[in-house]
């Protein structure tokens, strides 16, 4: 029954991330610390977790070519660089107890900014007023800070790559999604590897999720479909608002009610694409 539950888990935390080119670790790492998980157990389970999830999103974005190569292989070297100077950080806090609180801080932090910006930029991607601009500066940038975010906090550096893409690069959000889940793929398989040396994990419960992970990715991925650009900007920013609450829900020992959270919006999200997949298959039958 056990395995059961992570492996429910894996399939609903890859369709977020086949759906929002955020790898899924930076809903799964809050999740298992909810759940007793210590922190840098939680990172690296994450990290193997977002490899699966991440290559299965990738088939399918390329089969909708929604992946800019170039970009994407920027963002994936130099997060892998990265990830390389985060890993001390992260032991270093454990050794000395402080992982149980700093963490969580730089996820409320990270996610409350993240979750204003991508809110703030729906309108103009609704709008089509962005426009692409990605020199390479600014990818590498994003690419490094999403490498160091992705092995401090154990999620896939998606949850950047993504709004920053739309802000700064101008890239729309299912190009972004796509972009993002590539270049993803270079980053957390550099932090696992990383971190295997030194952290312990049940592996079976990360290949348990990573399976899930394998078939919710390619559902995630093909509902974009179903949604306009602004309307997967926006509910991006709803989910790092309702993570940020969770994470909040942890630091004072609330995680019952920080499980409610998430489980609410993953009730919402499911029932929203259910309906719009009704109302598009509906509409494309009368036709």
């Amino acid at each position: 029954m056990e395995y059961f539950f992570f492996f429910l888990l894996g399939v609903l935390v890859s369709v977020m991330s086949g759906f929002f080119g955020i790898g899924g670790g930076f809903i799964l790492t809050p999740f298992l610390m909810l759940i007793g998980y210590e922190p840098v157990e939680a990172i690296t389970t994450s990290l193997l977790f977002t490899i699966g999830s991440s290559l299965s999103g990738i088939v399918a974005h390329l089969r909708m070519k929604n992946i800019y190569w170039k970009e994407g292989l920027l963002l994936g070297i130099s997060g892998m660089l990265a990830t390389q100077i985060a890993k001390p950080f992260v032991l270093f806090l454990e050794a000395r107890g402080y992982d149980e609180w700093v963490i969580p801080m730089l996820y409320i932090v990270m996610l409350s900014y993240f979750s204003i910006q991508m809110l703030k930029k729906e309108k103009a991607v609704q709008k089509g007023m962005q426009k692409r601009s990605p020199g390479i500066g600014k990818v590498l940038i994003i690419g490094f800070g999403a490498g160091l975010v992705s092995t401090t906090l154990g999620v896939g550096g998606g949850f950047i790559i993504v709004p920053l893409s739309v802000a700064f690069l101008g890239f729309p959000s299912k190009k972004a999604v796509g972009t993002s889940l590539f270049a993803v793929l270079f980053i957390v398989s550099s932090g696992f590897v990383s971190y295997s040396f030194d952290v312990q994990i049940d592996l079976l419960v990360g290949l348990i999720l990573v399976a899930g992970g394998l078939i919710g990715s390619q559902f995630g991925a093909r509902l974009t479909n179903f949604f306009a650009n602004g309307e997967i900007t926006r509910l991006l920013g709803v989910l790092y608002i309702s993570t940020v609450i969770s994470v909040i829900m942890k630091l004072v020992n609330f995680n019952t009610a920080g499980l409610a959270i998430t489980a609410l919006f993953l009730l919402s999200f499911f029932v929203i694409a259910f309906v719009r997949m009704r109302s598009k298959k509906k509409t494309a039958g009368e036709q």
